[in-house]
């Protein structure tokens, strides 16, 4: 099992109480319609495999029967396959005699229309009248054994799903036993309670979320809450996140088909591997949400593109943009926080890139030392940005001046596969890596980086990690064990040393690790102080 990526919601963020999924009319038959379709294709796409099938059963009905297993010979002896056939003549009244009752036939051997009508009507009540201690009562209302109550059930279900203004989502990317789905966990941060709140099933092992508060369904006339899913499918997937058992999702982005020629024709056309502007051919491998520009969604994948979609235009399937500035996988995104139309991108050709998504032939590059595994901007000085790589290297770079990194960190031994900057307390920065540690970063003076601590989570490689969008001190972990943790700094004396500049944690009341299925402290010998 793995969760390969995670993202926070903020408090406030999710409908305090979710709606269940109902199914309209228009909504099964459109389902319907794109099973069949896609059933068709299958067909399509495997007649020799529907041939041998044919010539497998045809062969066999000419086979000779092997000799009877000892199950087969029971079952042949006792004519076990008849056994429901025969007549059912049950002595119920234990006098010897069988269930038939000449009285109920007229003078000639026939059941009168009138006794047949009768034994109809009683038919509920006399199949069991004879049976003793069995009591028939016409309703549960009138059964005194029958005690619960469906409406005081659903009722406290409901409450079991309340979101409160106080509490966080983490969403996490979760796939075990090639099932792959969304889970959806509730964090009370005063409590330091974790739990699965609901989930989504995926049809594909999902490689990226990204949150939005955006409302899709009104074209951005309210604020909802939705989660973007990147699979090694070429489409990207919108759930509502405030509706539980959701069996579609809301929107599909690139689909699989040619977006242009099937939109409101129904026809499915085969898809090319060639790229296309108009959507991704291959697997999307990183999601990035526009904070500022709330209806444009960007998309890198494995396809080397990078993806623009409008939520908010008429046909949000087709992607309004493509840029190919990368020559390998697309692996990370970001938009800037202060200009809302600079992107960043990372890619598997050793690359980082800033460009205006407005005028793309202007493109500021940064070489790296190898492939790219994370980026983030500084929300605190919106000029920077950090990029990680597989050679377990973190640098920090200036737009302004890209030839020379601000700072470079040899930060693990494995590849940096996840990376997070707090928008709340300058320099501070996480790191987790493929070596199954997870570290807490000093980065506000460049020429002095400190390490303020160095833990295994116990989650397996780790796949991400992100600093809570609501407390300062609060980081999100989780990897390949498939277990998901929260990591409260404020438990941790070096940390709160430089952050708080106290040293003393005897004053916090709330746990430094929360998880759902162990929630052990950790040894105060996995934690180190060290200068980089």
């Amino acid at each position: 099992m793995t969760i390969s990526s995670i993202v926070w919601v903020p408090k406030g963020a999710a409908k305090e109480t979710p709606t269940r999924f109902q199914l309209s009319e228009t909504e099964y038959e459109s389902i319907q319609s794109k099973i069949a379709t896609h059933i068709k294709d299958i067909k399509d796409e495997q007649p020799a495999a529907a041939s041998t099938i044919t010539s497998t059963k045809a062969d066999s009905k000419t086979t000779p029967t092997a000799a009877l297993t000892e199950e087969e010979a029971v079952i042949k002896e006792f004519d076990l396959d008849n056994y429901d056939n025969e007549d059912d003549n049950v002595d119920f009244m234990g006098d010897g005699e069988g269930g038939d009752d000449d009285d109920s036939d007229d003078d000639d051997g026939n059941m009168s229309a009138e006794d047949g009508e009768e034994e109809t009507a009683n038919d509920a009540t006399n199949m069991f009248a004879s049976v003793k201690g069995l009591t028939y009562h016409d309703g549960d209302s009138a059964d005194p054994y029958v005690t619960l109550d469906d409406s005081v059930n659903e009722a406290e279900e409901l409450e079991e799903m309340m979101v409160a203004p106080s509490d966080n989502l983490i969403l996490a990317a979760r796939t075990e036993d090639d099932i792959s789905h969304i889970e959806v966990y509730l964090y009370e941060g005063e409590e330091d309670n974790l739990f699965v709140h609901h989930d989504i099933m995926l049809p594909s092992f999902p490689l990226c979320l990204e949150w939005m508060n955006y409302d899709i369904e009104g074209k951005g006339q309210g604020k909802r809450s939705f989660v973007a899913v990147g699979t090694f499918d070429p489409e990207i997937e919108i759930w509502d996140l405030d509706v539980i058992d959701a069996s579609y999702p809301t929107l599909i982005l690139g689909g699989s088909t040619n977006p242009t020629e099937a939109l409101g024709t129904g026809k499915k056309k085969r898809r090319s591997k060639k790229p296309s502007d108009q959507y991704h051919v291959d697997a999307v491998m990183c999601l990035a949400w526009n904070k500022m520009h709330p209806s444009l969604l960007a998309s890198g994948s494995a396809d080397t593109t990078i993806k623009l979609w409008d939520l908010s235009s008429s046909t949000p399937e087709v992607a309004i943009r493509s840029f190919t500035n990368h020559k390998a996988k697309v692996q990370g995104l970001a938009w800037n926080p202060s200009q809302g139309q600079v992107l960043l991108s990372g890619g598997y050709d050793k690359q980082s890139h800033i460009f205006d998504t407005r005028t793309p032939a202007s493109v500021l590059s940064f070489k790296l030392t190898a492939d790219v595994e994370c980026l983030k901007w500084d929300p605190l000085h919106p000029e920077r940005f950090l990029v990680s790589t597989e050679d377990g290297i973190v640098k920090c770079f200036d737009g302004r001046s890209p030839k020379t990194p601000v700072f470079t960190i040899h930060a693990h031994d494995g590849a940096v596969s996840a990376l997070d900057v707090s928008s709340r307390v300058d320099g501070l920065v996480v790191t987790g890596s493929t070596d199954k540690a997870t570290k807490v970063w000093s980065t506000k003076d460049a020429t002095a980086i400190k390490c303020l601590a160095s833990r295994d989570l116990q989650v397996g490689k780790v796949y991400s990690a992100a600093f809570s969008p609501d407390d300062d001190m609060v980081v999100g972990v989780a990897g390949g064990a498939g277990k998901m943790m929260v990591w409260n700094l404020e438990g941790n004396a070096s940390v709160r040393r430089v952050v708080r500049g106290v040293d003393d944690t005897s004053d916090v009341k709330r746990k430094e690790f929360t998880g759902v299925e162990d929630d052990k402290e950790g040894d105060s010998e996995d934690e180190m102080d060290e200068d980089d």
